[in-house]
């Protein structure tokens, strides 16, 4: 098995994704905020790519894809997916989407059905108002967050790896990583988050999705209600983020859905815990 990283052109856009498989559904898997396809889903790919064929973009302005000037949030992630899916030759696919990824996927199912033959949404975001650290709101006011991310690049060049990790683990309530990918984690995301352009996609990104209506503020059932392909609804027990109650609800009002719950796991339950998490996706792409 195989996992390739590679760039391709999609538009004008440089993109970097992970790709896997060579036959089965086509899966797509849509990273969270601040993330990349190679880091979100590194404990995933290669087992689903056994039964299918997997594409693991890096969103425009985050991983190792273009980080452009541009107007960053859900409605643009969307319209990348699409022109994304047609650079790669897919007329439709399974949609994996974690956190911020989730809440692209459920967008993407929204507007353009046709393009969605299953949906996966893993501790998504807007399925209900979020509990925020206390440091988000002024990440969001201009220069405080320029400034405070400046600092955090500052102390991922400093910090020692095992504490990054623990820092990490703490802050969504994490299980620790296989030790085999503790220290290339860790190299991974120091990566992501020092490199040129990101703190401006990030923050722009962030801000957007202050509306009300990305975080839960609407009515849920008339966001689900035009929804019409089958879902999966996959959470870690305990989110400290996104709370277990709003899969729950979630999973109440779409008739069909299936609700796997994570125990143990956090916020995000690919990587906390792996084996349980890819043999409910494999066992709902079947």
């Amino acid at each position: 098995m195989t996992t390739a990283g590679e760039i391709i052109e999609v538009g004008s856009l440089r993109i970097h994704h992970t790709v896997a498989g060579e036959r089965g559904s086509p899966l797509l898997l849509l990273h969270g905020l601040g993330s990349s396809g190679y880091l979100e889903w590194g404990a995933n790919l290669d087992f689903l790519a056994f039964e299918n064929r997997v594409f693991a973009p890096d969103l425009p302005g985050f991983g190792r894809s273009a980080k452009p000037p541009a107007p960053y949030g859900v409605a643009y992630f969307a319209r990348f997916i699409d022109a994304y899916m047609d650079a790669v030759g897919l007329d439709s696919a399974v949609l994996v989407g974690a956190s911020m990824g989730g809440r692209v996927a459920l967008e993407v199912a929204l507007s353009n059905a046709a393009r969605v033959d299953k949906l996966v949404l893993v501790d998504a975001l807007g399925l209900g108002r979020p509990s925020f650290r206390p440091y988000y709101p002024l990440l969001a006011l201009p220069k405080v967050g320029e400034a405070m991310m400046g600092a955090i690049r500052l102390a991922l060049n400093r910090l020692p790896p095992e504490l990054v990790e623990r820092l990490r683990r703490r802050w969504g309530r994490a299980a620790a990583l296989d030790p085999a990918r503790d220290d290339d984690y860790v190299a991974q995301m120091k990566e992501i988050l020092t490199s040129d352009g990101y703190t401006r996609s990030y923050l722009a990104t962030l801000r957007s999705l202050a509306a009300p209506d990305l975080l839960g503020g609407s009515d849920l059932a008339t966001v689900l209600a035009p929804l019409t392909v089958p879902v999966l609804i996959i959470w870690g027990a305990n989110d400290p983020l996104f709370p277990l109650q709003h899969a729950h609800a979630a999973h109440a009002l779409l008739a069909g859905s299936r609700l796997v719950v994570i125990e143990g796991a956090g916020h995000s339950p690919q990587s906390d815990r792996p084996g349980e998490f890819n043999r409910a996706l494999v066992e709902f792409v079947r």
